[in-house]
């Protein structure tokens, strides 16, 4: 038996407790009942970015963007068909620097759209410009080998 996992709900930002060997199987939200992966990012302000960042113990990926943004919105379905493939293994989130500006201030956000990845609550990498599905898994695939 593995020891449970803390994984943040997408939807009401509940803390849960899941088995790490069950992530694969559609746990829910033990608060709205809703899926806790969804194959989809979840949009963060800065409250609830501070829990996923703080009690996820799964790797958090931060796409930093902006609705002028060009680049983030070409961006934008990519990483969503990201989303299906790295979860659960890791969260995806995102970040609108216009609406929620002290995050982007917060982590230095200098260009957008930028993608930051944090493990336990720590930014271990870091790659601006935007970038396709396959390139976004292997990026961050890489980076927590």
């Amino acid at each position: 038996m593995t020891d449970p996992l803390h994984i943040v709900c997408p939807h009401c930002h509940t803390t849960n407790r899941v088995r790490a060997d069950q992530l694969a199987s559609e746990p829910t939200c033990g608060s709205c009942k809703k899926a806790l992966f969804v194959g989809h990012s979840a949009a963060l302000d800065e409250a609830a970015f501070d829990k996923h960042l703080q009690r996820n113990q799964i790797p958090l990926l931060v796409d930093f963007w902006a609705p002028w943004c060009g680049p983030c919105r070409q961006m934008a379905p990519a990483y969503e068909q990201a989303a299906a493939q790295l979860e659960p293994q890791v969260r995806l989130a995102k970040v609108d620097t216009e609406a929620v500006p002290n995050l982007g201030a917060r982590f230095n956000i200098r260009s957008i759209p930028t993608l930051a990845l944090f493990v336990n609550g720590r930014e271990v990498a870091r790659q601006a410009g935007a970038m396709g599905a396959a390139d976004i898994v292997r990026w961050v695939q890489s980076q927590l080998r």
